[in-house]
């Protein structure tokens, strides 16, 4: 396992081997925040942001949907570790949990559990109900004093979707979901077939641009991911690089039915409607189809005053 790997990795930096100098062994940088939002470039970085695995024992098809309440768990975990806010649910603190901890992990995968039934999960999450999620785990903060908020920014309205992005993100991590598309009915088009959530920890880009760099804790993406014994340990925290690029893509939308009328919507034609979305490309996120970033949740909390 990875998390094995490291813990040996770890060890052997201890032992000073032979004709290797003690200083020869370079150690991991400390992760420095950055939150630079002058001028026409930004850049932003968030530390302390946790990358807890969404497949679990325990969550229902081991947590293979999972991704939204993984992925708010993180943002809750960087409240609670690196602003002390007291997030979570009754005895339970997020502050006080380290995902890392194999102590811990059955708590963890509780918590998450938790936020899926907060955030109505039914084979999946959805935004708006991760922001009903976040607004239950941080109402322990609201009762002690603090401020907190939440909203979502769509990239079909969005006027700077880069810029909104890097200033959300400069006050703490945010939540991104993108699609997963393919081609549509007609020639050009292209058809959502399912989507991801992952934690946005840092992003590089200019403001009105058309590209941005990402890093994502992604719940899904974890090394070890099939090895034994994956669905009852923690995996090695990661920060997945990837690209944003703007697109204006035409894109179809088929009609669901209406379980409450006797007609079959579903046989009616779809829509066809021509929408901005950034495309999102990386080494770790090759597949058959291309995905494209649609929306993200914010969050903000703000300590008592005095």
């Amino acid at each position: 396992m990875i998390r094995k790997a490291l813990f040996a990795a770890a060890a052997l930096s201890t032992i000073a081997l032979p004709g290797v100098a003690s200083a020869d062994i370079a150690q991991p940088a400390p992760c420095t925040r950055v939150t630079d939002l002058v001028g026409p470039v930004f850049e932003v970085k968030q530390c302390g942001v946790s990358d807890v695995d969404q497949f679990r024992a325990g969550l229902e098809n081991n947590g293979n949907a999972y991704c939204g309440p993984a992925s708010l768990y993180n943002v809750l975990h960087y409240w609670g570790h690196e602003k002390n806010a007291p997030v979570g649910w009754l005895s339970t603190k997020t502050k006080d949990l380290d995902p890392q901890d194999p102590a811990d992990y059955n708590v963890v995968t509780n918590s998450i559990w938790r936020i899926g039934v907060d955030a109505k999960y039914s084979g999946g999450t959805k935004m708006s109900n991760l922001q009903t999620a976040w607004n239950i785990a941080t109402k322990p903060a609201r009762d002690a004093g603090w401020a907190t908020a939440v909203g979502n920014i769509d990239s079909k309205t969005a006027t700077d979707f880069a810029g909104d992005l890097a200033k959300k993100l400069a006050r703490g991590p945010v939540q991104m979901v993108y699609g997963r598309y393919s081609a549509g009915p007609a020639a050009g088009s292209l058809q959502r077939g399912g989507g991801h959530i992952v934690t946005v920890v840092a992003a590089n880009g200019t403001f009105n641009g058309s590209t941005m760099t990402l890093k994502l804790a992604d719940p899904g993406r974890a090394l070890d991911h099939g090895d034994p014994g994956y669905l009852n340990t923690q995996s090695a925290y990661e920060s997945l690089d990837v690209t944003l690029e703007r697109k204006n893509i035409l894109q179809y939308s088929p009609v669901s039915d209406d379980p409450n009328t006797d007609v079959d919507e579903s046989l009616e034609p779809g829509t066809y409607k021509y929408v901005t979305r950034w495309e999102l490309t990386g080494a770790r996120y090759q597949g058959t189809t291309r995905q494209f970033v649609e929306t993200f949740n914010w969050f903000d909390m703000a300590p008592p005053v005095g």
